[in-house]
């Protein structure tokens, strides 16, 4: 067990740089942010290992040094940067079809009968119902205003 004193004691830059990867590498499969920050903390502190001074770089200063810089990157992480959770797309509604239908106009095609009938919108006939219960008769133009799975959720334009 000895070779195992030598190869952890004392700590050196190069231990803190392999801990910032292996965590780098974890949160780069799990997607949490909070393991980036200590991964961060990690080569922050291999920089303070490599030119701290001798009195301040021995292996209790190193961990000190860590426990700080990850105490403080992860709550820095979780308030300043808490944005960058969010999953903020350009295109909200990219892969969800029925989404893009929200707000165009579509012609009934065939009267409803119970609030629910046909619409035509584009070259596509939906399934739809209205939001208030009314028939529309057959060539009314009506407005998408929701989805409901697979079903348009209409209302007469005005």
């Amino acid at each position: 067990m000895e070779w195992a004193n030598e190869l952890m004691w004392p700590l050196t830059a190069w231990h803190w740089l392999a801990l910032g990867l292996i965590l780098l590498s974890i949160e780069m499969a799990v997607g949490t942010f909070d393991l980036l920050w200590i991964a961060i903390a990690a080569g922050v502190t291999a920089i303070f290992a490599a030119i701290a001074p001798a009195g301040l770089s021995d292996w209790q200063g190193q961990l000190i040094f860590f426990a700080a810089a990850a105490t403080g990157l992860l709550i820095l992480g979780r308030t300043v940067f808490a944005g960058m959770r969010r999953l903020v797309s350009d295109h909200p509604t990219l892969n969800q079809r029925m989404n893009r239908t929200i707000g165009q106009r579509a012609l009934v095609v065939s009267g409803f009968s119970g609030g629910m009938g046909r619409v035509k919108l584009g070259d596509t006939e939906w399934s739809a119902e209205t939001m208030d219960g009314s028939n529309p008769g057959e060539g009314t133009s009506v407005v998408v205003e929701e989805t409901n799975g697979n079903i348009l959720r209409i209302r007469i334009a005005g």
